[in-house]
């Protein structure tokens, strides 16, 4: 809700405040005063809450009975007992819900496992993945504790495997040693954040009135009452950005081109080349030569320094899993052990220095 929305639905709590207290109903003007509050504080809103709490006071003052009645003095210990009626009651939620919400924040190790996809995934299938889990975890439908983080969590998944490059990076950091302080978010974030936030890749999804009249954490509701023409003129107007961003995000979908090689052969990448300065192997589709119109020195850098990333994880993984090894040996004594590690080879460290040779 917007803040001139706030500010309507205050105006309104306090003329429904004013009424109760010109009947004489203090308790319901003091609740709707208070909900004005929250709303969109005013000076109006507080000048009557100081009234209505002044005139509670004095008139529960005057209707109180002596003590000499024993019936008197148990009707005065249950008001007493009364708790205030203003309170939020508890939200609800099932047990599906919760282990939902435990399932991402506590059991997945990457962003593959929150969406529940496996890393051959299409773009498709990530967003439909997304679209099903965040209806699951919408706090506004998921009241269990930590769905907000959890709803969080598939936004930033989704927003970084459906970016080609964003996801490329991510794999690659897939298997670089974990540093034991990180936490469970760093661990399976790997550093890499949407730019979005987790309300705005929502709406880009499904629009801005997904769950109209949901609690507080409601991105977009509708009003209570039926708008006046001027007033749905204006909704119109603020739901403009919302309907752009769909198209956009629509209209993507058909400009994304998929890769023009790849470095390891499959049916779709069934012809191999290699590059003419480095001699690195990569696969190209069967329509590259007649379809690719760009130029093949530039596509040949970049798949060069692609493969050289690719080499120097590789070496660093090696590098740790034999100083590790060697680590354990040294660390139980074990002299043939540590030997052993020691002999460990590591290929893709010694590619890497052919190539710079």
């Amino acid at each position: 809700m917007t803040i001139e929305g706030n500010k309507d639905e205050a105006d309104k709590c306090i003329d429904i405040a004013q009424n109760a207290f010109s009947a004489g109903d203090t308790e319901k003007a003091e609740r709707f005063l208070l909900k004005a509050e929250r709303l969109y504080p005013s000076a109006r809103a507080k000048e009557l809450l100081t009234r209505v709490r002044a005139a509670g006071s004095s008139g529960n003052a005057s209707k109180r009975t002596p003590p000499s009645t024993p019936s008197s003095s148990t009707e005065e210990n249950v008001r007493k007992r009364k708790t205030p009626s203003h309170q939020p009651p508890q939200r609800e939620y099932t047990q599906e819900q919760l282990e939902a919400v435990r399932r991402v924040n506590t059991k997945c190790k990457d962003y593959y496992e929150i969406l529940g996809v496996t890393k051959e995934a299409t773009d498709s299938d990530i967003k439909k993945s997304y679209k099903k889990l965040a209806l699951q975890l919408h706090p506004d439908k998921n009241h269990a504790p930590g769905a907000a983080e959890a709803f969080k969590a598939i936004g930033n998944a989704a927003a970084i495997l459906t970016d080609p490059e964003k996801r490329k990076q991510y794999d690659l950091r897939g298997e670089e040693p974990v540093q034991p302080q990180h936490t469970h978010h760093q661990y399976y974030a790997r550093g890499f954040e949407s730019d979005l936030t987790a309300e705005e890749l929502f709406n880009m999804f499904f629009g801005a009135t997904a769950f109209p009249g949901g609690g507080p954490t409601v991105y977009a509701r509708r009003r209570a009452r039926e708008p006046e023409p001027r007033e749905a003129h204006a909704g119109l107007v603020q739901l403009l950005p919302v309907l752009v961003l769909v198209l956009l995000s629509m209209m993507s979908g058909f400009f994304i081109s998929e890769p023009v090689f790849s470095l390891t052969p499959s049916s779709k990448y069934p012809v191999p080349r290699e590059t003419v300065n480095l001699k690195v192997p990569y696969y190209v589709k069967e329509n590259f030569h007649t379809d690719y119109q760009g130029s093949l020195r530039r596509l040949e850098m970049a798949i060069e320094e692609e493969y050289i990333v690719g080499l120097r994880h590789a070496c660093q993984r090696e590098r740790n899993y034999r100083d590790s090894a060697a680590w354990k040996a040294r660390n139980f004594g074990d002299a043939k052990q540590y030997a052993d590690a020691q002999r460990l080879r590591t290929p893709s460290c010694d590619k890497l220095h052919d190539l710079r040779a």
